[in-house]
């Protein structure tokens, strides 16, 4: 059965064509008893507007920008790249992307960028931290009305959009889970005791990870205070070193955040009496950790996945459509050694220069 036309939506209400597209396209000038007519028949025959085909003849395109986090950080730089392929992908619907750049984990350049973005976009996404100042940043543009889509992890979600990721507590009740079943052979007297490493207490998907892995190893192995590293390998390297020289029963480590080149390294010099050790997202630092036996399992989020659906969600804001429920279509993939997929070659790194305007902040 075809789907009814806006033509087919016309006859029903008996009026013009050209009435009937007003109507839907609210330009007005048409009498109260035509709209009434119009929007009636649209609600019987169930029309449903094709709005790709209504924006090419309107000649409208998206503008959507994305802030994320810069550095060589390998899950950052997938999430760009992955910006950079929908920037390719997205072309032929009329969508333009501007990426800008911010240093990772650093709130108040973030707030800056936040404060500074030009009202020129129909929605942003961004990678934030949870600050006040952020907050009232993220308000202020969704009183431009420019809505914002938080990624990865969530933050002011009384003033954001949406939220697209994973949910990230449940990502840290599987840390725990897979961090008691291996010490489930060790005796009750001496359960293990788990360090934890984040990059922050202000990225609200570190700390719902942590309280994930906290409520699913209580009567367990004891989790410890956990060791702050702001993402950063050289921070990774000082502060677990001297965390495994200060407790010794130190039995597995949860690295929840980045930087784990720092951790990696800290593994290699001890192969034969390493931590059980879970780390986050597929990158070519956690997959070398795997492929060399120095960490036991890395829980991926799909940066890719997750940035194509942060598309749809901008888009059907953009559009006025029902958002939807990306969180239910991102589930965290377990990987092992044994079930690694092929390693693909490394996409380009950046935008393409014609994709961004000239004079954006990188």
């Amino acid at each position: 059965m075809r789907k009814p036309t806006l033509q087919d939506v016309a006859r029903a209400a008996g009026v013009s064509y050209a009435t009937a597209d007003r109507v839907l396209n609210e330009r007005g000038n048409v009498a109260e008893k035509s709209t009434r007519r119009v929007l009636h028949a649209i609600e019987t025959l169930g029309y449903e507007r094709d709005l790709h085909a209504a924006n090419l003849s309107r000649g409208r395109i998206y503008h959507f920008r994305f802030l994320l986090p810069g550095g060589d950080h390998s899950f950052f730089r997938a999430l760009r790249q992955a910006v950079d392929a929908e920037a390719s992908a997205r072309r032929t619907d009329r969508v333009r992307f501007t990426l800008t750049e911010v240093p990772t984990l650093d709130s108040d350049a973030l707030a800056r960028a936040l404060e500074q973005l030009p009202r020129d976009c129909d929605a942003v996404a961004v990678v934030a931290t949870e600050t006040p100042r952020i907050a009232e940043a993220i308000g202020a543009l969704r009183e431009a009305r420019i809505p914002v889509v938080t990624l990865v992890g969530d933050a002011a979600p009384d003033l954001r959009a949406a939220y697209v990721g994973i949910d990230n507590q449940m990502a840290g009740r599987t840390a725990g889970r897979l961090i008691r079943m291996a010490h489930i052979a060790r005796p009750a007297s001496a359960p293990g005791l788990i360090l934890p490493v984040i990059g922050a207490l202000s990225a609200r998907d570190h700390r719902d990870r942590l309280e994930g892995a906290r409520l699913v190893l209580e009567g367990g192995p004891q989790l410890m205070a956990p060791v702050v590293v702001d993402d950063r390998p050289d921070l990774m390297r000082l502060r677990v070193s001297e965390a495994l020289e200060q407790e010794p029963r130190i039995t597995g480590i949860y690295s929840i955040g980045a930087g784990n080149r720092g951790l990696i390294e800290i593994l290699a010099h001890r192969p034969d009496a390493r931590p059980f050790t879970i780390m986050h997202d597929l990158t070519p630092t956690t997959r070398g950790g795997l492929e060399a036996g120095l960490v036991d399992a890395v829980i991926d989020q799909k940066p890719a996945q997750e940035v194509a659906l942060s598309v749809d969600v901008m888009k059907a804001l953009s559009d006025g459509r029902e958002l939807p429920d990306p969180t239910r279509d991102i589930t965290p993939t377990i990987f092992l050694k044994d079930n690694l997929p092929a390693a693909l070659p490394s996409p380009p790194t950046e935008l393409q220069p014609a994709l961004l305007p000239t004079g954006d902040p990188r």
